[in-house]
């Protein structure tokens, strides 16, 4: 996908860079007027939204044929990942009526990240070759990771803000929870001090919750887009010199070698992503 003379520097830019209008498709013809949206990353709001519609199709499917009989592996799959999410649920949140949303949702939160990880796991130049050949535009942007940009990881955090807001208004209404942001946790004296505390808190714990995710996928896509360097120098070389065989190996161990590691990232990144989701909401049902 990068042209002969881009160098590695642009290349690894190029792979950074998200669509924000579709007149990059078109080079500009006839629709940038109507098309640009450089303040939305379009292809991250795709990828997340096609990825969460598989993730809630699998689920369904795996509901759906439950049997109570013996399972399938597939029903077996789904049934000790729910139980797993349950259980962890319980010893997090304690009042068994906010687990029958707060369960539900952290499974989602667990599949709906994994899957968007796993796009990490694809060649880094497949899809945005596809859509460059789809487009006829050479330079076409495409990020296929939507955990990789940071305002997909923001936004789901920020979601998990707004539902530990909810559950601190329902368990303590919104008179109690304001009490507990002035009062929490220095005494009334300092109540200016307490609730600029409890703000930073809230504000810490999104940001953290969020980067936490984005940084870790976006240093496993710059690996994998270091690691395509090796071969792509290979290939670009137009003759085979006494390191390029070398070159092209390496490439192949190193790709194969961080793919099968980074199995462990993208699942322990969703796994850390909902625990948290939990910790801060069973926080919400505390009082301090």
């Amino acid at each position: 996908m990068a042209g002969e003379s881009m160098t590695a520097a642009d290349y690894i830019k190029h792979h950074l860079q998200s669509l924000t209008s579709l007149s990059d498709v078109t080079q500009g013809q006839g629709l940038k007027n109507i098309a640009d949206f450089s303040f939305i990353n379009l292809d991250a709001i795709f990828f997340a939204v096609v990825l969460g519609v598989l993730g809630s199709f699998l689920l369904w499917r795996g509901a759906k044929a439950a049997t109570s009989g013996v399972p399938g592996r597939f029903q077996a799959a789904v049934e000790i990942l729910y139980e797993f999410v349950d259980d962890m649920c319980k010893s997090i949140v304690h009042n068994e009526q906010s687990r029958k949303a707060v369960a539900p949702l952290g499974l989602t939160l667990f599949v709906w990240i994994f899957l968007m990880n796993a796009m990490d796991l694809l060649p880094v130049d497949l899809l945005p070759w596809i859509w460059q050949q789809m487009t006829g535009n050479h330079h076409a942007l495409l990020r296929v990771v939507p955990t990789a940009d940071l305002n997909t990881t923001l936004a789901l955090a920020i979601g998990v803000l707004i539902i530990c807001i909810y559950y601190n208004i329902k368990i303590k209404g919104f008179g109690g929870w304001m009490h507990e942001m002035f009062s929490a946790p220095f005494g009334g004296k300092l109540a200016p001090a307490n609730f600029l505390l409890n703000l930073v808190e809230f504000l810490s714990k999104t940001v953290s919750h969020g980067m936490r995710l984005f940084g870790n996928m976006y240093a496993g896509e710059l690996v994998f887009l270091l690691i395509a360097l090796l071969g792509g120098a290979w290939a670009a070389s137009g003759s085979v010199g006494v390191m390029d065989p070398i070159l092209f190996v390496f490439h192949i161990l190193a790709g194969l070698a961080w793919a099968i590691f980074h199995i462990l990232v993208i699942t322990l990144q969703a796994f850390i992503f909902m625990a948290l989701a939990f910790v801060y909401i069973g926080q919400a049902h505390d009082a301090h």
